[in-house]
């Protein structure tokens, strides 16, 4: 027997590793079709490529990524048919963001379900990263084991719920450089440019990209973030927070 193919003993303790955290997550590996095979993909989902196993994340968290944007706007039908369209769109962004998968991965504590090799696991700037592709993964592998979004929808409801009651109380709805432009625009002063350049080449990096953003000519901030698209948000809110909070017209 080789190294990569684990003792019954080994086996056995996964297992009930996987049923165990599955519990934990509102899902009851009995009530599947079949407990084997869901145990099967919720293993595969939490074994991270660099493990170096013939099975890995990848595969689910492809379609992780579809079954998540689905749910997502499911859950918004229900508990948000009120809101038009565009806010929808604004909201469901921010509850299938990278930023939001690494925050849940990080509640659950799916670092201590997941299979990684040493290399990665001694990466800390990308963390955030491996727990938002595992937490996708596990959508996926969820979403295939029982053929359904309900249990889908019993785990990440409660999370959805805080989240989408934290975006509709913040006054630019999680999208900071879109009230940046409302602002400038609103007092004729243009629209707000992005300077953004990358800083690092660490995948996962939190600082990886640095950004100002600038109204005619004048710099009004700056920002950091794992992305491009971060550190334009960062960089927009803090706009935001200076010119709502002195009043100023710039």
């Amino acid at each position: 027997m080789t190294n990569d193919q684990p003792i019954p003993d080994a086996q056995r303790h996964r297992a009930e590793q996987l049923q165990q955290f599955c519990g934990e997550l509102g899902l009851d590996t009995g009530h599947s079709p079949k407990e084997e095979a869901t145990l099967a993909l919720v293993n595969e989902a939490l074994t991270h490529t660099s493990a170096g196993r013939p099975l890995n994340h990848e595969r689910l968290e492809f379609l992780g990524d579809a079954v998540l944007r689905l749910a997502a706007s499911e859950f918004i039908e229900q508990h948000h048919p009120q809101l038009p369209v565009g806010e929808r769109s604004a909201l469901r962004a921010q509850l299938v963001s990278d930023r939001w998968l690494a925050s849940l991965g990080e509640t659950i504590g799916i670092e201590r379900v997941l299979e990684i090799g040493a290399k990665a696991r001694g990466d800390t700037a990308g963390r955030a990263t491996l727990q938002a592709e595992a937490s996708e993964a596990l959508i996926g592998a969820i979403y295939q084991a029982w053929g359904s979004l309900a249990p889908v929808h019993t785990w990440l409801t409660p999370h959805w719920q805080r989240t989408s009651a934290a975006v509709l109380a913040d006054p630019h709805k999680g999208n900071a450089k879109s009230a940046l432009q409302e602002w400038s625009q609103a007092r004729k002063l243009g629209l707000p440019v992005y300077n953004s350049l990358e800083t690092s080449r660490r995948h996962g990096d939190p600082r990886r990209f640095h950004c100002q953003v600038k109204l005619k000519e004048k710099t009004l901030a700056e920002g950091w973030g794992g992305s491009r698209r971060d550190a334009e948000q960062r960089a927009a809110q803090a706009a935001l927070q200076d010119v709502e909070g002195d009043g100023v017209e710039r």
